[in-house]
């Protein structure tokens, strides 16, 4: 059964900009998230380059495959175009999004046992300002995440703060470098918890996740959110009918409410960048936060 948030639950997401649920997703219907995801995962044993739906690591193989993501599986999976409106992630977003709820991205992060990649310090809001802030993504854990299999960190309260540049070399890469964080990061927390934990972030918190050297996999299903009264500051794909139908709770507007709010346009892109992926783009980040040899250093000074 579903559940909306309590009023302490609210506002502790206004105060830190992210929520922890635990068993918010019941057994039976994460199975057959888990299951939907799997079989889409099937394809990966045919393939030696990814796709438009699938991006590969780098050590994939036919005989092992390994995937570090589902790029937008509700445009891929009849089963996840009716999850995005799932009524029980409906009723939780329904004190934070009052005007109704757009869906924005879907993914599915996967981190393999042993070489699941790190994602850098970044903040969601500079891949898609809006018109107010009144965005947020929500995470489903489809394994248990704990500090060894590599879970998202966040930094409490970094909503409030600046945007951060997302550029490296002129470029937009999707990565801050972690030198402008050294005041934030010391402050960062792990969101973990069983298979069935749901996470809430705003899309201005600061956020990363370190490499998965353990043994088990981690598999973070992500739906990403917008108030029906939130327009993006970019063009839109599909026109304005292709907007409005993706309102999967309200009704849509021509009146967005406009907020003040630290804005960074996440242009212009590589040439040579892979369209959804975030590792490519995080590719060219000189300092990257997750790396050993940054650590090392970090340390040393």
């Amino acid at each position: 059964m579903s559940r909306t948030l309590t009023p302490e639950e609210v506002e502790r997401y206004h105060r830190d900009g992210y929520l922890v649920i635990e068993d918010a997703v019941p057994q039976a219907r994460l199975q057959q998230v888990i299951a939907e995801t799997e079989q889409m995962c099937d394809v990966a044993r045919t393939l030696t380059a990814g796709t438009a739906m699938l991006d590969l690591d780098p050590s994939h193989t036919a005989d092992k495959p390994r995937i570090r993501r589902i790029k937008s599986h509700h445009e891929h999976s009849d089963f996840f175009a009716e999850f995005v409106a799932e009524p029980l992630i409906m009723d939780l977003l329904d004190p934070l999004m009052p005007s109704g709820i757009r869906l924005h991205n879907t993914k599915i992060n996967m981190k393999s046992a042993e070489v699941g990649e790190s994602v850098e310090w970044h903040q969601d809001w500079a891949f898609y300002p809006h018109t107010n802030d009144d965005v947020l993504a929500i995470g489903i854990y489809l394994d248990d995440c704990t500090e060894e299999n590599g879970p998202m960190f966040v930094v409490p309260g970094s909503h409030k703060g600046p945007t951060y540049d997302h550029h490296e070399h002129g470029y937009f890469c999707g990565a801050i470098d972690p030198v402008e964080l050294k005041d934030e990061l010391p402050k960062a927390v792990p969101l973990m918890g069983p298979a069935g934990t749901l996470t809430i972030h705003h899309a201005r918190a600061l956020h990363g996740s370190a490499f998965n050297r353990s043994g088990r996999a981690r598999r973070f299903l992500l739906q990403a959110y917008a108030a029906a009264d939130a327009w993006p500051l970019a063009d839109l794909k599909g026109g304005l009918d292709g907007f409005n139908e993706k309102i999967v709770r309200g009704e849509p507007t021509l009146a967005p409410r406009i907020e003040p709010a630290p804005i960074r346009i996440p242009l212009p892109l590589r040439p040579d960048a892979v369209v959804g992926s975030i590792y490519s783009n995080q590719s060219i980040l000189e300092n990257k936060f997750f790396d050993d040899e940054f650590q090392k250093q970090a340390a040393e000074t």
